[in-house]
């Protein structure tokens, strides 16, 4: 092989390899600000059809309604805790500081947070919806067709229904 054609060979071979590490170390620094979307019943449950569960200290954002009756304030500081559903099962999210104007028992809400256990979330941020009408879209999907009946509010034969709205 001639010099020239050598020398034109590793310049290329180097210029892949520069962006093969560009792209893995892009991708390194991004995996820890990837952030799935849960709903409860997602959580609990697990997603697609492996009915895969994220693990505990994983970051997720969640969204839900807010259970009438389960916001739980410490008068000593700002903790709050209440609990969130969509069709199913509760998820309990825990959550220190200022909580949105918006936020009210039976509203819509994103939180963005760490998984403590399997129904358990440890909130950084909690977002409340803005109007009245909007929804995420997969939270609207989750959200169809279902009424939520908190359990002090059932009877021993009554089931949560699944009709209507929440």
């Amino acid at each position: 092989m001639q010099p020239r054609r050598q020398k034109r060979l590793a310049a290329v071979i180097l210029v892949i390899a520069l962006l093969t590490g560009a792209v893995a170390a892009m991708l390194y620094a991004l995996q820890q600000n990837i952030d799935l979307f849960y709903t409860p019943s997602q959580l609990v449950e697990g997603l697609g059809k492996d009915k895969v569960k994220p693990v505990p200290g994983q970051r997720l954002r969640i969204g839900g309604m807010v259970v009438p009756g389960s916001v739980q304030r410490d008068p000593n500081s700002l903790k709050v805790s209440f609990d969130l559903v969509d069709t199913g099962p509760l998820v309990r999210v825990t959550y220190e500081g200022i909580l949105p104007d918006l936020f009210r028992e039976g509203q819509g809400i994103v939180a963005q947070g760490i998984l403590v256990d399997a129904t358990t979330i440890d909130a950084s941020e909690v977002l409340a919806k803005h109007d009245e009408e909007y929804m995420p879209p997969e939270v609207a999907e989750a959200m169809k067709g279902i009424k939520h009946v908190p359990p002090s509010q059932q009877t021993t034969s009554e089931a949560p229904v699944k009709e209507g709205r929440y």
